[in-house]
């Protein structure tokens, strides 16, 4: 859901939208979509289950879609009632009988979906991505494929298949293409990871979120660039629920929540670094086990994954590494930050995981009270890199530029200016290598995220 402030930004836009759509067209004397909607009060929405569109998490219900639609709710003033499929086929069907208003899938539009529905503004482009296993041959054009491609039935995956292969002999389509409903996107992608099928085709957003999990995933072929991503809504009805969604994305955007939610689900995994993602995954099933216990002891009320996580990022889980600043140990502690916390021995696993763990919290607890999270968490990380004083330099120069000091979206994008003299002649701390602390969160957030992961499969 949006943070305060941008709730406060939606109502008021919402406000002022409603009260001109009142002006200029009165009491409707027919029904619309949007008014039967509204009467209804109730917004009915199908999807998939997914990491990019919905899941049920530690917290609730999350998911990019979902947040997304959750505010399209609030902007409407009704209540979200969101059906899962398990079927891409028979929820399109659905739509097509008034039984949904909407449905969003983070899937793209093809040209036979834009035949067959309506949709909303685009909201994101994809690529649509043939993968195969690395470390297997690569094909270099499907008629090199000696497998079928495997995909799920209805998508858009699927449909763009069906109109290449079509155009790619010597074999049948059929031979070339088996739909299924029994798994879904992330699912194949799991299933190429661990051999299980050759190929399957993912749009850019689901192997960046899956990549981290499984990083043999590797790409063969760009099929499709710049594919659209929108909402599909009823082909005949009227134009006034699309007239809804175009005002809504566009406030979402003019408030910069959309910015905010993008960045949260995909701002830190857009790159990808495949010897450092197997290295991750395979010391997290091995060498965290002996520190586990002591990054759960000492972590408080922070998650003890992200401490890890930080820790990776630190050492490399190596208790006697020595960075080029004279740093040393798990969690990389200088001399000053051991004596302030009472650390003795910087390379004692320990001392170090008690050090670091309680000189974060002490910065968290520095962090602006109205900052909410995650942002708080990033910013404090990134101070631990690089010092309280200067992302307190890149806050002001965040604000000077227009930006918002107390968004992690907008401060990192300020850190690199940190070491460019127009910048830093003007702060008050002065050079920083900001940019490196920018890649230190962006780092953590990624490992967290595969941490959380291996830890829900038991694999840690």
């Amino acid at each position: 859901m949006p943070p305060l402030e941008y709730k406060k930004r939606l109502k008021l836009l919402l406000v002022i939208t409603l009260s001109m759509l009142a002006v200029s067209c009165g009491v409707p004397s027919v029904h619309t979509a949007l008014s039967t909607l509204l009467e209804r009060e109730s917004l009915r929405v199908g999807t998939v289950y997914g990491a990019a569109t919905f899941y049920n998490g530690a917290e609730g219900p999350q998911g990019f879609e979902y947040e997304l639609l959750a505010g399209f709710a609030d902007f409407l003033g009704v209540t979200l009632d969101l059906y899962p499929f398990y079927s891409y086929d028979v929820m399109l069907e659905q739509l097509e009988e008034g039984n949904l208003d909407i449905v969003a899938t983070g899937d793209a539009i093809t040209p036979l979906l834009a035949k067959r529905f309506d949709y909303g503004p685009a909201y994101q482009h994809v690529e649509q991505l043939l993968i195969y296993q690395a470390g297997t041959t690569r094909p270099r054009d499907l008629e090199q494929l000696d497998k079928p491609i495997i995909t799920v039935s209805g998508s858009s995956q699927t449909q763009l298949l069906e109109e290449r292969l079509n155009l790619a002999p010597p074999l049948q389509p059929s031979q070339r293409l088996v739909t299924t409903d029994d798994s879904d996107s992330e699912e194949l992608l799991q299933q190429v990871a661990d051999g299980s099928i050759a190929y399957t085709v993912a749009d850019s957003n689901r192997l960046a979120l899956q990549r981290r999990r499984h990083p043999n995933l590797a790409v063969a072929l760009t099929l499709q660039e710049n594919m659209p991503m929108a909402w599909a809504l009823p082909l005949n009805q009227d134009d006034s629920v699309k007239a809804a969604l175009i005002e809504y994305f566009g406030t979402v955007h003019q408030s910069g929540w959309f910015t905010v939610l993008e960045d949260k689900y995909f701002g830190h995994i857009r790159q990808f670094d495949y010897v450092d993602s197997r290295a991750f995954n395979a010391s997290a099933e091995t060498v965290l086990n002996e520190y586990k216990p002591l990054f759960q002891k000492y972590s408080g009320e922070l998650d003890w994954r992200l401490i890890a996580a930080m820790s990776y990022q630190e050492s490399h889980w190596e208790p006697e590494a020595v960075s080029r600043t004279g740093v040393r140990g798990l969690m990389m502690l200088t001399m000053d930050t051991a004596s302030d916390w009472n650390v003795d021995d910087r390379t004692d696993p320990e001392q170090s995981i008690r050090g670091g763990s309680r000189y974060f919290a002490s910065l968290l607890s520095r962090i602006p009270a109205r900052i909410s999270e995650p942002d708080r968490t990033w910013m404090a990380m990134a101070a631990y890199n690089v010092g309280m004083g200067h992302l307190e330099d890149a806050r002001v120069l965040t604000q000077r530029q227009g930006g918002n000091p107390d968004l992690w979206v907008d401060v990192k994008r300020r850190l690199p200016q940190l070491r460019q003299k127009k910048y830093y002649r003007t702060t008050k701390y002065g050079y920083a290598r900001g940019d490196e602390a920018l890649q230190y969160v962006e780092n953590i957030r990624r490992y967290y995220d595969s941490l959380v992961w291996l830890d829900e499969q038991g694999r840690i």
